[in-house]
């Protein structure tokens, strides 16, 4: 069994001891459960405040609606269908859910390319957050229904029938919206991404200063805490996956993994201190 089949086998496992009344299962569940809820929301707003907002309305909602699960599905289902539900469904997410349309950001990134590289190290560094912020940004390019599918599907990698029961469609709706989103990122990415096609303009190199210049990345905020807290070389083994990935199906696979704040524990104990009804 893989590393993270074990983790969803164990969340299962939590949630069973929590609905007995055991309160540390709980904030278990909840703390070994947060970075996935967040990795899921980030992905999907491309924010991140409004990825840990996101974040702490869900997990309430996991502690909330506890005494709903009934082992039918894992956990893991289980949990991905109540935030997938809020994502596409709170209106508060959907008033600050922006939206992008891959024409307006293929213009934005043909804008202020710089004719000559950055040297150093903090360049390098700073390739590895542009993609990452790249890859986001590429996905609020599709409708919301098809960037869920393409997260579940293409980043998260859950199997077909699994991010149906999510979603709760048909699993041929389900491959007919990753088949339509992942057609739309395939053909952006070889247009216009240099590290896919030779021919395209676009360079993560060349573009690095118009991205420092317009805050679309921050050196001194990361979008990954992880490659913050292990320094460059994390960064550098990042860069190096996404160049991989962007030559694969398609470049969306990211290998970071994002942590939620350090924060949202504070407020999963509040929320497990609070009385509830299990």
């Amino acid at each position: 069994m893989r590393q993270d089949e074990r983790e969803f086998a164990d969340w299962t496992a939590l949630a069973t001891q929590a609905q007995s009344g055991d309160r540390e299962a709980l904030e278990a569940l909840i703390r070994s459960s947060q970075d996935q809820i967040y990795g899921l929301a980030l992905r999907f707003l491309a924010n991140q405040d409004d990825a840990r907002d996101a974040t702490q309305d869900i997990l309430i909602l996991l502690i909330t609606r506890l005494s709903n699960f009934e082992g039918r599905s894992s956990f893991r289902t289980w949990a991905f269908r109540i935030a997938v539900n809020h994502l596409l469904r709170s209106r508060k997410v959907r008033a600050r859910s922006q939206s992008l349309s891959f024409a307006a950001f293929e213009e934005d990134l043909h804008t202020g390319l710089s004719d000559q590289a950055g040297p150093g190290a903090d360049h390098t560094a700073m390739i590895g957050e542009l993609r990452i912020a790249c890859t986001m940004a590429m996905l609020l390019c599709l409708d919301v229904e098809q960037r869920m599918a393409f997260v579940l599907g293409e980043i998260l990698e859950l199997d077909h029938r699994e991010a149906a029961n999510i979603l709760a469609i048909e699993p041929a709706t389900y491959r007919k919206r990753l088949s339509r989103a992942r057609s739309a990122v395939i053909g952006f990415s070889g247009r216009v991404c240099g590290n896919v096609s030779e021919s395209a303009r676009c360079s993560c190199d060349r573009r690095v200063p118009e991205a420092l210049r317009l805050g679309r990345i921050h050196p001194s905020a990361p979008l990954t805490r992880s490659a913050g807290d292990a320094g460059l070389g994390a960064i550098l083994e990042q860069t190096r996956g996404m160049e991989r990935n962007l030559k694969a199906l398609c470049q969306m696979k990211s290998p970071a993994r994002f942590t939620a704040p350090d924060d949202l524990a504070d407020i999963v104990r509040s929320a497990v201190d609070a009385p509830h009804t299990h």
